[in-house]
């Protein structure tokens, strides 16, 4: 019965641990994070695209629908889903169930 106890005792030693070292690894990755934010990547659009428009003497501009700002661009995707997914739902039987009508050569000839 002492066994069984300490083995239950380690067990849990062992656990908080493995809790422990894994906030420690937590709070490093987003310390490291946070020191090296300051050195942002450049995108496309900066390294390649305005490059290339100053050179050609194009100014840059902003874009007619800026989805730099709030959800916006999570609000397009919103939509773009519910539309293929209506367009997926109203086809169904035709996409999964029933296969297209296949076109016989004579056909083709005839109205070809």
């Amino acid at each position: 019965m002492r066994s069984r106890k300490s083995e239950v005792r380690s067990q849990k030693l062992n656990f908080k641990k493995l809790v422990i070292v894994f906030l420690l690894f937590t709070i490093h990755c987003s310390l490291f994070t946070i020191v090296f934010a300051s050195d942002k990547w450049q995108g496309v659009d900066e390294s390649v695209i305005e490059k290339y428009a100053k050179e050609h003497g194009r100014e840059v501009k902003e874009p007619l629908i800026n989805t730099d700002q709030g959800d916006l661009l999570l609000f397009v995707f919103l939509l773009a889903g519910a539309v293929g997914g209506f367009a997926a739902g109203y086809y169904w039987r035709i996409l999964m169930v029933e296969k297209a009508p296949k076109i016989n050569k004579q056909e083709q000839s005839i109205t070809g």
